[in-house]
Formats: C-alpha cells, sequence, structure tokens
C-alpha cells in the first residue's frame, strides 16, 4: 500500500471493523434482520478508514441534527442513545484501524491537557467500581453514563490528532456554524407555539436549559469573529448569524443562560482592547432596553426568580426565591450530606440522584478526588487556550480561541444552575473546539515548518 511503512496488520483492520460493525448492535440491542443499523456502520467505518475529515464532519452535522434511538430503560429513566454517539463510536475505531495501518499518525497528539483527562476518567471508573459493589449504583446506568463521558474525550482526541492544516480549522468552522444556523431556523419556526424553545429532536418537553448552553458557546464563537473580521461582509454575516441565534436564545428562557451571557461579554471586555469599549456600549444599552422591548413573557420568568415561594436568610436579610431557584440551593446542602459518608471517592457514577448543578454532581459522584481532577482538567484547559489566543498571530486564530474562551467562561457559570459539562449537545461541540484551539498552535507550526522546507528545495 503505497506511503503505508511495513506489513499492513490485515488481523487488527478486521478487528476494528468487526468491533465498529457490531458496537450500535450491543449498545442498541436492535436485531441485526430488523435495522439497518449495521449497513450505516460499515459505511461509515470505510469513510473514516479512508478520509477522517468527512467522518468528522458527519459527526458535527449529527451533533445538534440526529435523532434518539431507544436503547433500553431503567428505574428511573429511558436510555436514549443519539445516531452521533454511534457515528463516534464507529470512527473512533476506524481511526484505531488507521492508527495500526499508518503507525506514522502517532495515537493522540501530546498536550498537558491528556493526563488530567487520564486521572479524571480513572477515578470515574474506580469510583463507579466501588459504587457498584456496594450496591449504590447499578451496573447498567454507571455503563451508560460513563460511555458518554468517554465520549466527550474521544471526540477531543481523535479531532486533535486529525488536524494538521489550517483549511481542515476552517473547514470544521464553517460546518460548526452551518449546523448552529440550520438549528436556529428550526429554533425560529418553534417561536410562535408560545412554548420554550428547544433543540430538534428533543425527547417529549424539549431541554431548553442544554440549547441554550449550546447557543451560549455559539454566539460566542460568532462574536469573536464578529470583533476580529477585516471586511464589512464578514462583519455583517457574523453580527447577523450572532442576532438570528441570540433571539432563541432568549426564548428558551433559560435563566441560568442569561445570567450566564453577562460574563461571556465581561471577558471579551478584559480580553480584547478591541471589542472594549463597543461591548461595554451593548452591555449598558441592553440593561436599559431589555426590560421594555422583550416579550411579556420573558419578563415574567425572569421575575419568576424571587417569586415568593422560599424564603432563605443571608447576611440578616431575607431572600425569597421560586422552587427551582431553591432546588439549586438545596443541591450544596444535599452534596454535603452525601459527602459526608463518602467524601473521598463519592458515591460512583450516577451518583443516584439528579443534581441541577455541575460542581456538586462532581462532588456526589466522585468525592474531593474526582472534583480535585475535575477542576484540574478545567484550569488547564482554560490556561492553555489563553496561551493559544495571546500567542495567536493572525485573525482567524485569535477569533476562534477568543470565542471559545468566553464561551468556555459562560457555560462554567451555566454549570452553577445545571449539569452542563454531561449535556452531550453542549459537550461535544465544546470539547470538539478545544481540540482545535489546542491543537492550532501545532498546526500552524507544521504549516510554516512544511513552507520553509518547501523554499529550501526550490533554492
Amino acid at each position: 500500500m503505497p506511503g503505508y511503512k511495513g506489513q499492513v496488520p490485515i488481523g487488527l483492520v478486521v478487528f476494528f471493523f468487526i468491533l465498529a460493525c457490531f458496537i450500535p448492535f450491543l449498545i442498541l440491542g436492535f436485531p441485526i434482520q430488523k435495522s439497518f443499523v449495521g449497513l450505516i456502520a460499515i459505511t461509515l467505518f470505510a469513510v473514516a478508514f479512508l478520509n477522517t475529515d468527512i467522518a468528522l464532519i458527519l459527526v458535527i452535522l449529527s451533533m445538534l441534527l440526529s435523532p434518539e434511538l431507544r436503547a433500553g430503560q431503567l428505574a428511573s429513566r429511558n436510555i436514549n442513545v443519539r445516531a452521533e454517539d454511534l457515528f463516534i463510536f464507529v470512527i473512533f475505531f476506524a481511526w484505531m484501524a488507521k492508527m495500526a495501518v499508518k503507525k506514522e499518525l502517532g495515537v493522540v497528539r501530546r498536550n498537558p491537557l491528556n493526563g488530567p483527562i487520564m486521572i479524571y476518567i480513572l477515578i470515574c471508573v474506580v469510583s463507579s467500581l466501588n459504587g457498584m459493589i456496594a450496591g449504590r449504583v447499578q451496573f447498567r446506568e454507571a455503563f451508560f453514563y460513563l460511555l458518554k463521558y468517554f465520549e466527550y474525550f474521544l471526540i477531543f482526541f481523535m479531532v486533535g490528532n486529525n488536524l494538521h492544516t489550517s483549511r481542515q480549522l476552517k473547514t470544521y468552522v464553517f460546518f460548526i456554524i452551518l449546523t448552529c444556523l440550520i438549528v436556529c431556523l428550526i429554533a425560529w419556526v418553534q417561536i410562535p407555539s408560545g412554548e420554550r424553545i428547544s433543540a430538534p429532536f428533543e425527547s417529549e418537553g424539549g431541554e431548553p436549559n442544554t440549547f441554550a448552553g449550546y447557543l451560549l458557546l455559539m454566539m460566542s464563537l460568532m462574536l469573536g469573529f464578529f470583533i476580529y473580521a477585516q471586511k464589512r461582509k464578514e462583519k455583517i454575516f457574523w453580527f447577523g448569524s450572532f442576532v438570528f441565534a441570540f433571539v432563541p436564545f432568549v426564548m428558551t428562557m433559560s435563566r441560568e443562560g442569561w445570567v450566564s451571557i453577562v460574563p461571556m461579554l465581561l471577558v471579551y471586555i478584559i480580553l480584547s482592547r478591541r471589542a472594549r469599549y463597543p461591548l461595554l456600549f451593548f452591555l449598558i444599552m441592553a440593561a436599559l432596553l431589555l426590560p421594555y422591548v422583550t416579550p411579556q413573557k420573558v419578563r415574567d420568568r425572569a421575575q419568576d426568580t424571587f417569586a415568593k415561594e422560599k424564603t432563605y436568610t443571608f447576611a440578616g436579610r431575607k431572600i425569597h426565591v421560586s422552587e427551582s431557584t431553591a432546588a439549586r440551593i438545596e443541591a450544596w446542602r444535599l452534596a454535603m450530606q452525601k459527602l459526608s459518608m463518602r467524601p473521598v471517592i463519592g458515591a460512583g457514577v450516577p451518583g443516584g440522584s439528579v443534581i441541577d448543578n455541575q460542581y456538586v454532581r462532581v462532588l456526589i459522584e466522585t468525592g474531593f478526588l474526582g472534583f480535585t481532577a475535575f477542576m484540574w482538567m478545567i484550569s488547564q484547559l482554560f490556561r492553555m487556550a489563553v496561551r493559544v489566543y495571546k500567542q495567536s498571530s493572525d485573525d482567524f486564530a485569535r477569533s476562534l480561541s477568543i470565542g471559545f474562551i468566553c464561551g468556555f467562561i459562560a457555560l462554567l457559570t451555566q454549570s452553577m444552575g445545571g449539569a452542563v459539562f454531561i449535556l452531550i449537545r453542549v459537550m461535544e461541540p465544546f470539547w470538539f473546539l478545544a481540540a482545535m484551539v489546542l491543537a492550532m498552535p501545532e498546526v500552524v507550526a507544521e504549516e510554516k515548518a512544511s513552507v520553509q522546507e518547501g523554499q529550501q528545495h526550490a533554492v
């Protein structure tokens, strides 16, 4: 085979191919004769083996535009698997087969985030095994949750390893934004219904808070490209895209999302001199005009936060909040109770209770060990992304990195009122973008070295 070093390990390729074909049936429990999943898996394996870029573009498009498939049922909830979940694992096995054949590609791009990720995964597994042995966690429930956690990091490793040119980065950004605009168009159609806006293909009732988190990340990305765009047409496009996404974002009625957009803009003001004064003006005007221009139901939703349903005393003053706000406050009390019983390694994933707070959830599931690893991973990612932004020398790199950083801050804020870092429709694009941002310096260096080598050969 041209370009491949040594003998092709056909056995390994066949092994990964069989895994890729049968993993959908193992997850979904579908009988082969009644499903086209096997045919899809075979086709996708071949595509991913021959051209990983096309396979990853399919993953991008499916992140928000894929239906749910019923995989089973637990005592408390249904197990739903999305098409992109299957895509990712099939592509992963194709990727592993390709690495076996083309050894010079390497398995994982080196960066300081690999260590924290692996340690956090290990703690999640050990904590869950401990919970299973003690009877606190069901095997099947823990398996599907851990599978979901690992899926995000698979995306990070696969994308990071596959990036070698700036053209790839720009292509991925194009399809990420295209997917967002399609989803927003569908969301605009929902607005006249008067219901809270959610992403397409959601289960009954939808997940407006999840959609708000996704739009926070996408709007931050659009704002970054708007700030650093040089051409007038580009500025008009990015500003128009931001507004097009902002209206559905408001209509999600997600109070955590509304609050989270403020720190997102503040970080833009801190990091970017170019954005400082326009965004300060925008924040002031928004604070003055929003109470008058927003629909009545949006204003009612905001006022409901302080409905007199629960009363807390803080610094000698009584504060009235709604039931949903009170539930998020009570989550901390519940966490302290559970931590007192298992403070080191936690109760295991998924912890046995629904908690609308990412930090509390990590504490309950994995204890102080897991929480420390999680915060280490998050802080490393943030520090590395800021370094990439500060060292970037072109507008595309600045746009992508600052958009990711500010969206990251928004999601960290939203995590105070929701378990954002386990949400499939937020974390898949998040870790995809994280891989792109962290790989950019190496990609640029590789391209420069290639250009210099070409010039030397020409001379």
